[in-house]
C-alpha cells in the first residue's frame, strides 16, 4: 500500500524540484514528491492512506553524519564527561567546567561519590581550560582508586598509578615505546593504541560496550540521522569482532538509520601482516554486510595528529611555542599504502588535521593520479583543520573532497589564536566557504564525540562562525544557507558513494526524512540550531522523537 506524508512543506534538496506538500511512499521507496493533486496518477491507480502526522511540520531529507565512531563512542558514553562547553544529551545535560579549580574540584567530587574501589573514567579534559595534570596530580586526587582522564580528542589518555598496576602496565615494558611518558601516565597517538590493548579488558565489555551503543543509538536519533559513516573499523579491537557489535546493537529491524562502515587500515595491517594481504582482506568485508549495515571499498588513513591535541603537522611558522605535532603514519608509509589500495580501486578517506598533513595528502594523491589516473575516485580530506588557500585549490584540482569538522572553529578558535597558533591562522580553520566558492563536494561530520552529532548545529557553525566567544571569525568564510543544508543531506551522501540511495527526497531514493519545527530557510543562519527535531523517518517507518529525547540542537 501507498502511504503519503503530508506536511507544511517539503525540503528536498533536489534543485530540479526543489519544495512539496506531500510525498507518496511504498516499500519504502520515494514513488514521488509533489502536492496530493500531483500525486493523483499514483493515487488513482493504486490503494493508499494518507499519514497527516507532520501536516504542520517540515520535512527535510535525513541527516547524514559521514564521519563518527560508534565504537569510539560506545566507549566513551558511559563515562563522566567533564567538558570545558555544555553538552546537552537525552538523559543529562553536562555543564561547562572552565577553568583548572573547577575540574580539580569535579574530579574530587566523583571521587568522594563512588563506591570504593570503583574505577572512575571520565571524558573532555583539555589543558587550556583545565590545566596540565599527570599521574602525580591523579595520584592525590583518587589515590588506590584506578582512574582514567580521556583527553577531549580521544588521541590522549591519562592513567593514575593505580590504574597501571591494575592493567599490569610496567616501565620497562613501555620504556622504548614511541609517544608514551610512564611517569606521567600519559599515553597519546599510537602510544593510546597501546593503552587500549589493555583496558580493552573494561571498555570492551559487553555491559559497558552494550550500554554505550544504545547511548549512541539514541543520540543519533535525536540528531536526526538517518545515515551514519563508521570511518575506521577497527579503532580498538578485532576488526570483525568490532564491526559485529556495533551491528548486533545499530544494525537490528529496530535502528532508526543505516551505517556505512570504513575500515582503519592500520588495523587491517596489523591483522594481516602487510598492506598486499590487507587489501586483499579489505575486499572481503562486503560478504559480512547486511542490508542496512555494511561495507565498501573504501579505507581509512591517517596522516597528523590530534587537533584538540595540538598536535597536527603544521608548515611553517608551526606552533607559537615551537612545539612539534606527530604523525600518524610517517610520510613514507602512508605513500606506501595509499598507493596499494589506490591501484585496486578504493576511495581513499584521509584524517588531515594540519596543513602539512594536508599536503602529504594532497602530494600523495597527485603522484598516483600520475602514475595511475583515475575518474571520481573518491579521495576525500576528513576533518580539515588547517588549511591553505593554494591548497583548497589543490584540492579541487586533483579532484578531492572535503569532509570537514566545523566544529573545530566553534570551540577552539579562540583558544588557539592566544595559545597555538596565532588569529590569522586559527580564525580561518575550517575554510569550507573557500570549499563553496571553488565548488569542491563538501560535507560537514561530527566525528564524534569531537562535536556534537547535531547535524543542524554544524551548519551553524559554517554559516555563522561564531565561536565559542560570541565573535565571528573570518566571516569571508562563511558557507551559504544552501550549500550548509546540503553538507548535512545529498552531498553528505555523495562522500559516502549513497547519493543515489539517500540525500535527498526523490522519486526513487530510500524514504528517509527528518522532521523539524521550523523551515531552516525561514529562519535563516541565525535560527538555524534552534530548530526541534521531532521524529525521523527511515525508510517509510516513522521513529518519533521523544520527550526524553526532545531537546534542541543548541549546544
Amino acid at each position: 500500500m501507498i502511504e503519503v506524508f503530508t506536511a507544511k512543506k517539503i525540503i528536498t534538496m533536489n534543485d530540479a524540484w526543489p519544495t512539496g506538500t506531500a510525498v507518496a511512499v511504498r516499500d519504502g521507496v520515494i514513488l514521488e514528491v509533489g502536492t496530493i493533486e500531483t500525486l493523483q496518477p499514483w493515487l488513482s491507480q493504486h490503494e493508499h492512506r494518507f499519514n497527516d502526522t507532520f501536516k504542520d511540520q517540515i520535512i527535510m531529507p535525513g541527516f547524514i553524519d559521514p564521519h563518527l565512531h560508534p565504537v569510539m563512542a560506545a566507549v566513551l558514553l558511559p563515562m563522566q564527561f567533564i567538558t570545558a562547553l555544555e553538552w546537552k544529551f537525552p538523559w543529562e545535560t553536562v555543564p561547562a567546567t572552565t577553568t583548572p579549580d573547577g575540574f580539580k574540584q569535579k574530579l574530587q567530587h566523583y571521587h568522594e561519590s563512588l563506591p570504593v574501589g570503583e574505577p572512575f573514567f571520565s571524558w573532555g579534559y583539555h589543558k587550556h581550560w583545565h590545566g596540565e595534570i599527570g599521574r602525580p596530580m591523579l595520584d592525590k586526587i583518587f589515590g588506590d582508586r584506578p582512574t582514567v582522564i580521556w583527553q577531549r580528542s580521544f588521541h590522549e589518555v591519562y592513567l593514575n598509578t593505580a590504574m597501571l598496576n591494575q592493567l599490569g602496565i610496567e616501565e620497562d615494558k613501555v620504556r622504548d615505546r614511541h609517544q608514551i611518558d610512564y611517569n606521567n601516565g600519559h599515553f597519546y597517538e599510537n602510544g593510546l593504541s597501546y593503552a587500549i590493548g589493555k583496558l580493552n579488558a573494561i571498555i570492551m565489555s559487553p555491559e559497558w560496550i552494550n550500554h554505550g551503543l544504545t547511548r549512541l543509538k539514541q543520540l543519533a536519533h535525536f540528531g536526526g540521522h538517518t545515515t551514519l559513516g563508521d570511518m575506521a573499523v577497527g579503532l580498538f579491537d578485532d576488526l570483525i569482532k568490532e564491526w559485529e557489535t556495533g551491528r548486533a546493537i545499530m544494525g537490528g529491524s529496530d535502528a532508526p538509520f543505516r551505517v556505512l562502515g570504513v575500515a582503519h587500515i592500520n588495523r587491517i595491517r596489523a591483522e594481516q601482516g602487510d598492506h598486499i594481504k590487507g587489501v586483499a582482506f579489505a575486499k572481503t568485508l562486503p560478504e559480512l554486510n547486511t542490508a542496512n549495515y555494511r561495507f565498501t571499498n573504501k579505507i581509512k588513513m591517517f596522516t597528523d595528529g590530534a587537533f584538540f591535541s595540538q598536535l597536527a603537522m603544521l608548515q611553517a611558522p608551526g606552533y607559537i611555542d615551537d612545539h612539534l605535532g606527530e604523525w600518524l603514519m610517517v610520510p613514507e608509509d602512508f605513500e606506501a599504502a595509499a598507493r596499494v589500495y589506490w591501484n585496486e580501486g578504493f576511495e581513499i578517506h584521509v584524517h588531515c588535521t594540519g596543513d602539512l598533513g594536508l599536503e602529504l595528502a594532497l602530494d600523495t594523491l597527485e603522484k598516483l593520479q600520475w602514475e595511475r589516473p583515475r575518474f571520481n575516485h573518491g579521495f576525500t580530506i576528513e576533518h580539515f583543520g588547517f588549511s591553505t588557500p593554494e591548497q583548497v585549490q589543490r584540492i579541487k584540482t586533483l579532484g578531492a573532497n572535503v569532509s570537514a569538522n566545523v566544529y573545530y572553529l566553534h570551540e577552539l578558535s579562540a583558544a588557539y589564536s592566544n595559545v597555538g597558533i596565532g588569529i590569522e591562522r586559527a580564525h580561518q580553520m575550517a575554510r569550507v566557504g573557500a570549499c563553496e566558492q571553488a565548488d569542491i563536494l563538501t560535507a560537514f561530520h561530527s566525528d564524534f564525540p569531537m562535536a556534537p552529532a547535531m547535524p543542524l548545529h554544524s551548519a551553524w557553525v559554517a554559516i555563522t562562525r561564531e565561536n565559542c566567544d560570541g565573535d565571528v571569525v573570518a566571516p569571508e568564510l562563511c558557507m551559504s544557507l544552501d550549500r550548509a543544508l546540503r553538507a548535512i543531506t545529498i552531498d553528505a551522501a555523495a562522500i559516502l558513494g549513497l547519493q543515489n540511495e539517500t540525500g535527498s527526497i526523490r522519486a526513487g531514493k530510500k524514504a528517509d526524512f527528518a522532521v523539524l519545527d521550523q523551515d531552516p530557510y525561514e529562519v535563516g543562519a541565525g535560527g538555524l540550531r534552534d530548530i526541534t527535531i521531532l521524529a525521523t523517518v527511515f525508510e517509510g517507518r516513522v521513529f518519533p522523537i521523544s520527550a526524553l529525547d526532545n531537546v534542541q540542537t543548541n549546544v
